[in-house]
């Protein structure tokens, strides 16, 4: 028996023993978005021999009305029993799949499908990236008709504990559902805003790390929904304190061994990993369009709130967009500030390995690193120290996106297309809108 054979089998029996009533079929499409198509579990066959199809023309940035033929392949290892529907006495299962044509290739507009491409190239080299993400988010409270609002749901500070969190109970229950998930958990605490948590789980390979992303922030919205609360990833939610982001830390391995830590050079860093870092540092400011890929994440890029605008490198310095903990040896990692949680996580992860790989290919060196408080230099101290910022909004942001030929690669043509496009037509509907600040700076003066 194949192993893939056996691990139909083996999904079918978990199904079976507890008494699962429907299967979701779960994507992402090009915004981040995740997707699922319901199954009765009936057709549970038909799912796992990749037999089930979609409109793609249905979903933005796929397909065209003449090419909307798509089908599902389920990614077997992605089955998991749904803990907070079982309790509801459901018993719902999802796998996340890839999105193929209707030839039986890879659609490449599948965001996981072209991380998979990139983590094939990668792969050709002998590396294999690890991500350990920090997603940030907001718990508020809903209105009297259950619509969400941008109302803390507690006062909380940094490490506070009840009264002041609130979100206790929460990120408890939330815990115990990720752990039910085989998420291994490596800590959970309020964060430095009101309303502001961060539950941090263990890293893994890139394609799983974006996986458990995507999983992660459907746990916190579902068991936030359950508590009658709103769970919110958005950047910068409420203006005057700090937004949310989502760390990334980064590691290569090659032959079972992370290739970052070099224990007899500078800083215990190796050459691939100095190149690493150089790789990065280009290309941020092209690949932020992916990283922070809303109008509101330039709200949360901006000076005096702790992010991280000013590209540089630091062995600890947190006001570096990189940094390098100080952990040695296979937890020796880079990590970077800017993305924040909005992200496409799959996108995310294929325009930072493609400028790793860049960096690494090329031989791009930092760099010196700044350990030097960068949010106390003023803008003659950042010129000399030749301290650039990131993009200051969306505009900015997909401008220079439209210049690099290694982020556009990374992205594939159709990728790259159908996001210039979404994102031009988001930033002029921006741009048009009269707002409130607006109306109170301008309209009695003029």
């Amino acid at each position: 028996m194949s192993d893939i054979q056996a691990k139909k089998e083996e999904i079918i029996r978990l199904c079976k023993e507890n008494d699962v009533k429907f299967i979701r079929l779960q994507f992402c499409d090009i915004n981040g978005t995740i997707k699922n198509l319901s199954l009765p579990i009936s057709q549970l066959n038909k799912a796992l021999n990749n037999d089930i199809m979609l409109d793609g023309s249905s979903i933005k940035g796929f397909r065209s009305i003449e090419t909307s033929d798509m089908f599902f392949y389920p990614d077997l290892d992605t089955f998991m029993i749904l803990p907070w529907c079982e309790r509801e006495g459901e018993n719902v299962a999802r796998i996340i799949c890839d999105i193929y044509n209707s030839d039986r290739t890879p659609f490449e507009g599948c965001p996981r499908c072209n991380l998979k491409r990139m983590l094939k190239k990668a792969q050709d080299l002998g590396y294999t990236m690890n991500i350990g993400p920090e997603a940030e988010f907001f718990i508020f409270d809903l209105d009297e008709n259950g619509k969400p609002t941008t109302t803390p749901h507690d006062s909380g500070n940094y490490y506070d504990v009840a009264p002041y969190d609130m979100g206790e109970d929460l990120r408890r229950d939330i815990v115990n559902v990720l752990e039910a998930m085989d998420f291994e958990i490596e800590a959970s605490h309020h964060e430095g805003a009101p309303g502001q948590h961060e539950i941090d789980f263990k890293y893994a390979d890139a394609l799983t790390a974006a996986d458990n992303i995507i999983t992660f922030k459907y746990v916190v919205k579902s068991i936030a929904n359950e508590y009658g609360l709103h769970a919110s990833f958005m950047p910068k939610p409420i203006y005057g304190i700090n937004g949310s982001g989502m760390h990334c830390n980064i590691s290569l391995f090659k032959d079972g061994k992370n290739v970052f830590y070099a224990p007899e050079s500078e800083y215990g860093l190796s050459q691939e990993a100095l190149y690493s870092i150089g790789g990065i540092l280009k290309h941020v400011s092209s690949f932020t369009a992916i990283t922070n890929p809303i109008v509101n994440s330039y709200k949360r890029l901006v000076p005096g709130y702790e992010a991280p605008v000013y590209i540089a490198w630091s062995l600890a310095n947190r006001s570096a967009l990189i940094r390098v903990p100080a952990k040695r040896g296979d937890a020796t990692r880079v990590e970077l500030r800017s993305p924040d949680p909005s992200c496409n996580p799959y996108l995310t992860m294929t325009v930072i390995l493609g400028a790793i790989l860049d960096g690494i290919e090329n031989k791009i060196e930092p760099v010196a690193p700044v350990e030097e408080n960068i949010y106390d230099m003023n803008a003659k101290e950042l010129k000399n120290a030749g301290i650039g910022s990131l993009p200051g909004s969306l505009h900015q942001a997909f401008c220079l996106l439209e210049k690099d030929e290694v982020v556009k690669a990374s992205l594939g043509e159709h990728i790259h297309q159908e996001f210039m496009m979404a994102k031009t037509i988001e930033w002029d509907k921006y741009r048009t809108i009269v707002t409130k600040w607006e109306e109170d700076m301008y309209l009695a003066t003029y």
